[in-house]
């Protein structure tokens, strides 16, 4: 209001002066017209000069009464709203002290002790105003006696009466109640839908190894704890296919479903009709989507996540992430002969119609990726197409193998580093990996980008970070390793393929290197691969000779086991702590060996690889090290898993994997 004042004051000054000035040149230009008019000129000009002034003096005095009381008005008027707003308001320094507080904030908080809470918010604020030292704008949410607030308000510097005092602020603090906005924005998410599929996952074994009558009993006691487990939410189940089930219910349940830890697995798994099979459920479930088919697709997508860990889990899909309960067991194996024959042709057809082939493993490539990517490299060029390795191999991992590959004249060209596998694909280029699904282990990730048509080969459970948009996913979790799965393609296949004695000892060694000498995770389709490759007339003694430890590793790994640390008294943790850049074979190595000791079920062994930490896990069974190394970012299978850590010393991976162990003893008591 000032400064109005001023203007319009300023304005009435000047017209004035502008009516003084023409008077004044029209009195001048009469006194050159005729002499006798200057004396009384002077006289007209002074009085209307004074008279001017009166007049000018007066109308300023009107408009400043004017102005002061409408001022008055409205600041009697601001001073009322203040005081009597709606929404409690409070005027407090940074330094705890409270200035003013409305009727309203002490009617809201009249049996609250409010002081502490203020604190709380004032120490919250003075953070972040010492991060943005001027004027800043605030709000937050805040809890306040089991009532939900808004705090909205600002904050200005508060003028220092002594300049040797810590500069303080006044915070102009507005609490909005926001409490039932929150719980009817609660219940409406509480209410909406979310869609599941449950999948009974060794149906077939039901139908082809269970008497009639007894098939009977167990299908239908299964049916009832999976249709009482829905409808106790009150929600819609239907039975789409023989084995399969599609539910909706609200979502408010998912949460009681997620406390129980998914109980629903072992009640299935505690049906006891035959001892010769133990039921396990699949189940996914999606709250993601703005239709109920969206919901559906997501939850299609997150099933075919769980079958490809092994099922008997359940997986949800929630707030753009996956959560996993359950996978406690062995996995089943579905494969079939038919499936593999199918695979294979579709395979052989889509390299067929490529111009070349570019076939990429993980990151520190073993022998199961190489192996695996030597047996489709002969499948390619029986095809007739040209065929690469993208891959860097390092590492004493696979040195006795390179220097044996190294003396056969046809491989020597074949294994390129990223540089030149960019220089030989184009458009019609098929990339096939090996080994792994994930976006984040491949050798060289660009490729993913670079080269479209793609094909993945892979036997480890099943990651959210898998790659997309691929032609084929031979994705089989119950096999022993990749180079089994490619085995089978290359018996199955319609064409002629002979394979060099290297790479049915390839494929080989990679199939006994997964399985620890045909020890763990072996099927019936494990030994048919391994007598088909035995065929070409591998020699056992010496591909078992290409993985001898020597006496400097093997006295590594004594040393590793010598001071190993024993956690819930059966879990073995150890660390590797000498720079190595085979430091993740010795940690493999170590791993084994430490199983070989009596009452030890799991064993981790963890050591630095450049400025990372990698993690080598395994079990007996009765632990599942993939869904503890998952908590890491790592993988793998039930007995086999690994991780890397990245910004992780040795001692504060070595405190995290604890930590990820306890919270899965806790999950799965």
């Amino acid at each position: 209001m000032p400064n109005s004042n001023s203007k319009i004051l300023d304005k009435l000054t000047s017209k004035n002066i502008i009516y003084i000035l023409i008077i004044g040149f029209l009195c001048i230009s009469l006194c050159i017209y005729d002499l006798r008019w200057i004396i009384p000129s002077i006289f007209i000009y002074a009085a209307i000069i004074i008279y001017s002034m009166w007049v000018t003096g007066k109308k300023k005095t009107e408009i400043e009464n004017h102005i002061k009381a409408v001022t008055s008005d409205v600041d009697t008027a601001s001073k009322g709203n203040l005081i009597n707003t709606p929404i409690p308001l409070v005027l407090i320094e940074t330094n705890g002290n409270i200035i003013w507080r409305s009727k309203k904030f002490v009617t809201e908080f009249q049996n609250i002790d409010v002081g502490t809470y203020l604190n709380q918010i004032v120490k919250e604020i003075k953070l972040d105003i010492e991060k943005n030292d001027e004027t800043i704008e605030i709000t937050k949410q805040f809890n306040i006696d089991k009532k939900v607030y808004r705090i909205r308000g600002s904050v200005v510097k508060a003028k220092r009466r002594d300049k040797k005092k810590q500069k303080e602020y006044i915070l102009s603090l507005y609490f909005i109640n926001e409490t039932k906005y929150n719980e009817l924005f609660d219940a409406y998410n509480n209410s909406r839908p979310c869609i599941g599929i449950a999948m009974i996952d060794n149906y077939e074994d039901i139908i082809q190894r269970i008497l009639p009558e007894k098939k009977i009993e167990l299908l239908a006691k299964i049916e009832r704890e999976i249709i009482d487990w829905v409808t106790k939410t009150g929600g819609l189940i239907i039975k789409t296919e023989r084995d399969t089930f599609i539910y909706v219910f609200e979502q408010q349940y998912l949460a009681e479903f997620e406390k129980e830890k998914f109980n629903i697995l072992d009640k299935v798994k505690s049906i006891d009709i035959d001892e010769k099979i133990q039921v396990t459920l699949s189940i996914a479930i999606s709250t993601e989507g703005n239709s109920n088919f969206e919901k559906y697709k997501s939850a299609l997508t997150a099933m075919e996540i769980v079958l490809g860990r092994g099922g008997d889990q359940v997986v949800v899909r929630k707030d753009g992430k996956y959560k996993f309960y359950g996978g406690k067991t062995l996995e089943v194996e579905k494969r079939t002969k038919v499936k593999a024959r199918t695979i294979s042709q579709s395979i052989s057809r889509i390299i067929d119609e490529s111009d070349n082939v570019v076939i990429m493993g993980h990151r520190n490539i073993d022998i199961d990726a190489f192996g695996a990517a030597l047996g489709l490299y002969r499948l390619s060029k029986t095809l007739g197409k040209e065929c690469y390795i993208a891959s860097e191999p390092t590492g004493k991992s696979l040195g006795k193998f390179l220097d044996k590959l190294k003396t056969e004249e046809e491989y020597k060209d074949i294994i390129l580093n990223e540089e030149e596998v960019s220089e030989v694909i184009n458009k019609n280029t098929l990339l096939i990996i090996v080994d792994t699904h994930k976006t984040s282990y491949v050798e060289f990730p660009e490729l993913l980008n670079k080269i479209d048509r793609k094909i993945i080969i892979d036997h480890h459970r099943k990651a959210p970070d898998c790659i997309e948009n691929v032609l084929i996913s031979f994705h089989e979790v119950y096999a022993s390793s990749t180079a089994e799965l490619v085995t089978e393609i290359i018996q199955y296949s319609k064409e002629d393929i002979t394979l060099n004695l290297i790479e049915a000892e390839s494929l080989y060694g990679g199939i006994m290197v997964d399985t620890k000498d045909f020890t763990f995770k072996t099927g019936v389709r494990t030994f048919e691969a391994a007598a088909y490759l035995r065929k070409y007339g591998v020699d056992i003694i010496r591909v078992k000779k290409w993985f001898q430890a020597d006496l400097e590793s093997y006295n590594m790994i004594a040393n590793i086991v010598k001071n190993v640390e024993i956690h819930n008294d059966t879990i073995a943790v150890a660390v590797y702590d000498a720079e190595d850049e085979n430091a993740n074979l010795i940690c493999a190595k170590a791993a084994d060996e430490l199983l070989t000791i009596s009452d030890i079920t799991a064993s981790f062994v963890m050591a630095k690889m450049g400025e990372k930490v990698c993690i080598s896990g395994r079990s007996i069974g009765d632990i599942n090290v993939q869904l503890i190394l998952e908590k890491l970012g790592g993988g793998g299978h039930i007995t086999l898993a690994g991780a890397q850590l990245e910004g992780f010393s040795l001692e504060d991976a070595k405190d995290e994997l604890v930590i990820r162990i306890n919270e899965y003893l806790l999950e799965t008591e």
